[in-house]
């Protein structure tokens, strides 16, 4: 039998905000039972709703700040308190800063036992006009006869009703309140759930001067901005023409997804070209891209990430590399520039395509690509017969915990560890700590601004008088 959901008290009550939980939320104290407080920053009194009850604790939304912390700001984003897309616009840019290094730290403290390692500075860039892909969620709103496009409202299904969208790309923020007219006019308003959107550049933003661009953002204009389309039924021709119509205004290139994943097809401009491009100027790269590809959304942060990587692999010429999980060549490619060698491996075939096209396009030879199932034994793999001297890891979220065992048995002098989940990086490190290798850096890159998510990096390097495996083959 089905289990009746639990009612929630209608009436606010009044908390005292402790501390702060790791996704940001306030932590507090009810009758003895743990309550997080969506909104609420440590140190204040807020007035706070039931939103969910559990056997170990409540969630609640603060209704109303009682008395405010220091680091609260009025959140510069309209529908900040509705939507989402994001949950520490009330938080200041450098608190959320510190709660970030604060949540890696502990991490790296209570899971992995480890201390005594260099901290390292964040790596950070501006707090808006950063997003360069999201799936943006439609829905035709037959009461008001309005298109709602956007992000789900905070704890709903619901899709928050938005006209533009502060961590977006400027050039993607401007199109939602044209794109809710455009659609609301169509005939398949109904049947038209989502629009995927990417973002790449035109032109190397290095090619600009300093008074047409801030360092941190690329300048309207040289954006490609690519939307797909998803529909769940056939589109009439006037509709078609009437989205052929709207890409060419506003400059876009259009993609239509009738089914699945791999229906996606480019409809305009008609010029047969399915890629977008990102330039890495430090390293001379222009990365070639599909719209549904991942890359990662924060440009000017992937750029210093990079950067950071590459500087803590301190490679030298005689180098061979290996990069697991490589993509479609973000790392592998810089990484190519000041090595003998490198070898991207990943799990997608057509990422592993991806990869190889860039490097023929950036005229690199010393990269090569291979598709593998980074959760199997790998031994027997042609590429991992190669002694390799360092190696740079950038998993999911859920980490690389089955490769652990196999990069500690290459003897590689060096790891750089990117990580997107610090519980699994602390994981996985509390591992090569066993395994021989010493964390020495770690640090919070803020590739998600005014959100909870927690992007890292850290170095690990051999230790020559614990490693057993100091001159074995990979894997």
């Amino acid at each position: 039998m089905r289990r009746r959901r639990q009612k929630l008290p209608s009436e606010p009550v009044e908390l005292k905000i402790s501390r702060l939980s790791h996704d940001g939320r306030g932590i507090a104290d009810i009758k003895g039972k743990i309550a997080f407080v969506a909104g609420a920053l440590a140190g204040e009194r807020v007035s706070a709703k039931f939103t969910g009850k559990h056997s170990q604790y409540d969630e609640l939304r603060v209704e109303k700040v009682l008395d405010a912390a220091p680091e609260r700001r009025e959140p510069p984003c309209s529908w900040a308190n509705i939507c989402g897309g994001c949950s520490m616009q009330h938080m200041s840019l450098e608190a959320q800063l510190a709660l970030k290094q604060q949540t890696l730290f502990d991490q790296l403290e209570h899971a992995a036992k480890i201390a005594g390692y260099e901290r390292l500075p964040p790596i950070r860039a501006v707090g808006y006009s950063y997003r360069r892909k999201a799936r943006l969620a439609v829905r035709y709103v037959h009461k008001k006869e309005d298109t709602l496009v956007g992000f789900r409202e905070k704890e709903s299904s619901f899709i928050a009703d938005m006209q533009s969208c502060l961590v977006l790309e400027h050039d993607v923020s401007v199109l939602i309140s044209p794109l809710r007219k455009l659609i609301s006019g169509l005939y398949s308003r109904t049947t038209i759930p989502q629009i995927e959107v990417a973002v790449g550049e035109r032109m190397s933003a290095d090619l600009y001067s300093e008074d047409q661009m801030d360092i941190h953002k690329t300048p309207t204009g040289i954006c490609q901005v690519a939307l797909v389309v998803r529909h769940l039924e056939a589109l009439p021709d006037e509709d078609q023409q009437q989205l052929l119509q709207f890409a060419d205004d506003h400059g876009l290139e259009l993609y239509l997804q009738p089914k699945g994943p791999d229906s996606v097809h480019k409809v305009w401009p008609r010029d047969g070209a399915v890629r977008l491009h990102y330039y890495l100027p430090e390293f001379s790269l222009k990365m070639a891209f599909h719209p549904t590809d991942f890359t990662q959304v924060n440009a000017s942060i992937n750029r210093m990430m990079i950067s950071a990587a590459v500087k803590m692999l301190d490679l030298q010429p005689e180098d061979r590399v290996l990069d697991l999980y490589c993509g479609l060549g973000n790392f592998t490619l810089p990484i190519a520039r000041h090595c003998a060698e490198v070898t991207g491996v990943e799990g997608s075939q057509e990422m592993v395509l991806r990869g190889s096209e860039n490097a023929i396009l950036n005229q690199i030879g010393n990269a090569k690509f291979y598709a593998a199932d980074l959760s199997a034994d790998l031994s027997k793999q042609a590429w991992a017969q190669t002694r390799y001297t360092k190696v740079l890891l950038d998993p999911p979220r859920s980490g690389a915990f089955e490769m652990i065992q196999q990069i500690a048995n290459s003897g590689a002098e060096k790891i750089v560890y990117i990580s997107c989940n610090p519980a699994t990086l602390a994981r996985d490190a509390a591992a090569l700590v066993s395994q021989g290798y010493t964390l020495t850096k770690a640090g919070i890159m803020d590739m998600f601004p005014n959100t909870s998510h927690v992007e890292s990096i850290a170095e690990f390097v051999r230790d020559t008088k614990k490693s057993r495996t100091a001159n074995a083959r990979i894997f």
